[in-house]
């Protein structure tokens, strides 16, 4: 399993329609083979300094194999259609997480070490 993490701020003049392009965007992502889940997530605080509005989209995938075929087939035609639309009144960092160890229940985090709780 890989985690593909995008980071966006985008400028309060285009909150509203970001929004609704970017559900429609993350819907399109997820019928693209090896995309297995989506999270949307608002981060804590969800306003920069400068009033742009931060959004945390993380996409589950099957494999990294699955995600370098977003990359080579999908990504820079997927990417300009945001830039189209937006232009500069948007940003977007990207990370890539890998699993390193799968843990399923609830777990107990301590410094250095996982615990599950039983």
């Amino acid at each position: 399993m890989v985690i593909y993490e995008v980071n966006l701020a985008v400028a309060p003049s285009v909150e509203e329609s970001y929004r609704t392009w970017l559900r429609a965007h993350i819907h399109e992502i997820l019928e693209l083979e090896g995309f297995q889940s989506a999270r949307w997530f608002q981060p804590e605080p969800p306003v920069r300094e400068d009033g742009w509005v931060l959004h945390t989209v993380q996409y589950e995938l099957a494999s990294r194999d699955a995600l370098q075929v977003y990359f080579d087939s999908h990504a820079d035609r997927i990417r300009s259609d945001g830039l189209e639309r937006v232009g500069d009144d948007f940003s977007a960092t990207r990370r890539i997480l890998g699993e390193v160890i799968p843990v399923y229940g609830q777990t107990i985090f301590k410094p250095g070490r996982m615990f599950k709780a039983r």
